[in-house]
């Protein structure tokens, strides 16, 4: 007797169900995408012990038929798909056949559902596979499902779920995800008594954030628009064109991208924040989860997140859903296309919007306890700095107050003079910022809220700003149109001289220095093997070297921007990075990790005093960049704290 033989149905069920049903939020999420394909406007999710008693789905989508209800149980059975060619162009969420068979194999499952062509509805139960009855019911148009006791034929797998509320979590965050999806339609999420979720049709994505998120999400994030762009098909070949069914399809193909993704200082700590959906359909993907890290690049810290809702639009003959039988994995046509625009529209969109961070609100309404003094030592420990040089104790000058760790020192400078014997502080014309506070005061002394500026949102002010003093000599506190503002001094010329050296690099032609006597560094045997990977690199970026012997280079010039004694601490970082972080990776991203470690060698440091030109410089140049939100290594530049703010905190609105 032969060894091969076909495996009777419920154990085909079972193992189909292995892979759909990997724990209720699976249920969820294929009983969701059926609904959504029927053109269900209302969807009820109901939902009792993290779906593992009880996952209710009721929509008012099209409905079944009698004898399409029975059959939907049958494997592979789908109104989606007709032949093979079909699988080239799937429009539909769902299309495999395998999702109601699967759940019904390892649940306890009730299916009642009524078409508009019929004037009774139909409902249907099941048991481990197994139809229990079958009979007709006066209905309402729509369907709904209802799964229960999850996987209690199947005790090994029940065993490998989480807390009811871990389990839950994953409901609501799949529920969540196509509610962002679908603005038009209405979603309630229920577990027992509690309502989890519920959101009404609006009539933009922005409306659906607000309602989901709340306004302070909504308020740090920057909307993409819609933003296209075209792909061009060469013509096929004549070898090609014999073959109608393969090869390039000549013509042009239109992908869209349009959503929301935040601004570089909102930074979370794992990607569950992030949310893409191609063509409707949620997805995760590490081509668009590379484009998304990729637009980040030298904008946030390499171990932080985004928040994103991206959306993109394509044929459907552009990508292929039938590579993971969950469908949330897919593979596109023309990765290398759709990884760079997304990519570089996020970056474009981030370089327009110009976002300014602005504090927390957990820092807006507390009022933490005063620390303890604390010398400069310290404080440049907290830092990551070096000690600021020794100097004898002496007095504080004019206009400085407070003692260290709080000292705020203003730069005497002509055209502010403080005069104890003058009724008020004299301040030199200049020209007028738009939004002034209004001097006239209501009944109650409050400020009217007419009077009160608009919050600045874009770092477009930067050129405007006046400088006052510095904190500790490391950050520059300036006034703006609209509120303070707080400027890290370091991370700023890192930006500017970053901006510089990558400009410089581009045009080939970085300045040099050369060395009166060559540097020698000693590699480590991974460091020889980076060496030689990045040499060229390393000399378009303005660094002359040479190997000297076994594991050995020699350093004959460098950037003129790099100090001497900098130099062989920034080649040896040059050369960490490579060995830990850039094996494999595109070359644009090592030119740019190396002008970062030069612009951050080569930037002012803290604990270093700045007369008022110095910081109005900084603060011009600053503006002039690209992008002045965040440093090369993602560390915020600027924080703003707002006269709607300032006025709040102390009680004049």
């Amino acid at each position: 007797m032969g060894r091969i033989r076909i495996l009777p149905d419920p154990v085909a069920n079972k193992i189909a169900a292995g892979e759909v049903v990997e724990r209720p939020a699976s249920v969820a999420k294929e009983l969701l995408e059926n609904s959504l394909d029927a053109g269900a406007t209302a969807l009820g999710i109901e939902v009792e012990s993290g779906g593992k008693r009880l996952i209710r789905i009721i929509d008012d989508g099209c409905g079944m038929l009698r004898d399409d209800a029975l059959l939907a149980f049958e494997r592979h059975a789908t109104s989606k798909l007709r032949d093979v060619k079909d699988l080239l162009s799937i429009a539909t969420l769902g299309f495999r056949g395998e999702a109601l068979p699967s759940i019904a194999s390892v649940s306890r499952l009730l299916l009642e559902t009524r078409s508009a062509e019929e004037s009774t509805g139909t409902r249907i139960e099941i048991a481990g596979g197994k139809i229990l009855r079958c009979e007709e019911a006066a209905l309402g148009s729509g369907t709904t499902v209802a799964v229960r006791d999850l996987f209690y034929n199947v005790p090994a797998r029940k065993k490998f779920l989480r807390t009811d509320q871990t389990e839950l979590a994953h409901i609501a965050s799949l529920v969540t995800h196509y509610s962002l999806a679908h603005p038009g339609k209405t979603f309630r999420l229920t577990s027992g008594a509690s309502e989890l979720l519920h959101v009404t049709p609006v009539g933009t994505l922005g409306e659906r954030v607000y309602q989901v998120f709340g306004s302070q999400v909504l308020d740090d994030l920057v909307e993409i628009g819609v933003r296209e762009r075209e792909l061009a098909s060469p013509p096929r070949s004549p070898a090609i064109a014999q073959y109608p069914d393969e090869g390039e399809e000549p013509g042009y193909r239109i992908f869209r991208l349009t959503g929301f993704f935040s601004r570089p200082q909102v930074q979370k700590a794992n990607r569950n924040s992030i949310y893409i959906f191609v063509n409707g359909r949620l997805i995760r993907d590490r081509l668009l989860m590379h484009a998304l890290s990729s637009a980040y690049h030298n904008l946030m810290p390499a171990a932080a997140y985004p928040f994103a809702l991206l959306f993109l639009e394509c044929g459907p003959e552009e990508v292929d859903v039938n590579v993971h039988p969950s469908k949330t994995e897919v593979r596109f046509r023309h990765g290398s296309f759709v990884h760079d625009f997304v990519r570089d529209t996020l970056r474009e969109r981030l370089m327009e919007s110009r976002p300014a961070p602005s504090f927390s609100p957990a820092a807006r309404v507390s009022t933490p306890p005063l620390p303890t003094a604390q010398p400069y030592s310290g404080f440049s420990r907290m830092a990551g700095s070096e000690p600021p040089r020794a100097a004898s104790p002496e007095p504080p000058a004019i206009g400085e107050v407070g003692s260290p760790p709080f000292t705020l020192r203003f730069v005497p400078a002509p055209v502010a003079r403080l005069d104890f014997s003058a009724p008020a502080l004299e301040i030199a014309p200049g020209p007028p910022p738009s939004g002034k506070l209004s001097r006239r005061l209501d009944l109650h002394g409050e400020f009217p809220p007419e009077a009160i500026p608009a919050p600045e949102m874009s770092l477009s002010v930067l050129s405007e700003l006046r400088p006052l003093g510095q904190i500790h000599e490391s950050f520059i506190i300036a006034a703006g149109r609209d509120g303070l503002w707080i400027i890290d001094q370091h991370v700023a010329h890192e930006r500017i001289l970053f901006e510089q050296v990558m400009k410089q690099r581009a045009a080939g032609g970085i300045e040099m220095q050369r060395l009166l006597m060559p540097l020698i560094l000693q590699l480590t045997p991974e460091q020889q093997i980076d060496y030689a990977r990045i040499a060229e690199e390393l000399h378009g970026s303005g660094f002359e070297t040479e190997p000297f012997g076994l594991r050995t280079i020699a350093v004959k010039a460098a950037p003129a921007a790099v100090a001497p004694t900098e130099l062989e601490k920034i080649l040896f970082e040059i050369l960490e990075i490579g060995e830990a972080e850039l094996r494999g990776v595109s070359l644009s991203d090592l030119r740019r990790h190396i002008c970062a470690s030069i612009a951050c060698r080569a930037a002012i440091k803290i604990n270093t005093r700045l007369d008022s030109a110095k910081m109005e410089w900084l603060l011009r140049s600053l503006a002039a960049t690209d992008c002045p939100m965040s440093c090369p290594h993602g560390r915020p530049i600027a924080m703003h704290y707002s006269t709607r703010e300032i006025l709040k905190a102390f009680h004049r609105i």
